[in-house]
């Protein structure tokens, strides 16, 4: 097995979804080893980019996967890469131990559709398992706090980017 400083990061990408309103969509996880206690549960949808992917492409596709959201504006997006690292005591069992985290490409995007579009009980026209088994809208300055704390700083910087799109 490799060493913990020798593993790369997963590419990945991460989805603002805001509502008229200024709201930021948060999901419930559906569980996870690295999850420590029910505050920092939620997260905005987040995942892997395939191959050869364009990164806003992959946005869509998980936003979608995750939310069965289409109704979407594109709003912004993070110029550099974010990273995070998982803790050591679960990098061996998460993502079957080939990465010590992830470097994200975050988008934000308006949502333009009804409340009644979000299904992440069977996201994706049910293709796909779910990674929520909630949702919610929450203001932006407050996700930071309701994340799992390693993946913070990340947040910090999303909502410092795209803070002037929403409501405090």
């Amino acid at each position: 097995m490799a060493r913990y400083e020798d593993l790369p990061y997963r590419t990945c990408v991460g989805v603002m979804l805001i509502n008229p309103k200024g709201l930021v969509f948060i999901g419930r996880r559906a569980g996870g080893i690295e999850h420590v206690d029910d505050t920092h549960v939620w997260q905005m949808p987040q995942g892997g980019v395939d191959p050869g992917e364009d990164t806003w492409e992959a946005a869509k596709r998980e936003l979608y996967e995750e939310t069965s959201v289409h109704s979407v504006e594109r709003l912004g997006e993070v110029p550099d890469w974010l990273t995070y690292d998982i803790p050591r005591t679960v990098a061996g069992r998460a993502w079957k131990g080939r990465y010590r985290g992830q470097r994200q490409k975050w988008y934000a995007v308006r949502f333009t559709g009804k409340d009644s579009e979000i299904n992440v009980e069977h996201p994706g026209g049910g293709g796909h398992k779910a990674e929520f088994v909630s949702w919610r809208w929450e203001s932006m300055k407050n996700l930071p706090e309701l994340i799992i704390p390693f993946k913070r700083p990340v947040y910090e910087r999303v909502v410092q980017e795209f803070s002037a799109l929403a409501e405090g």
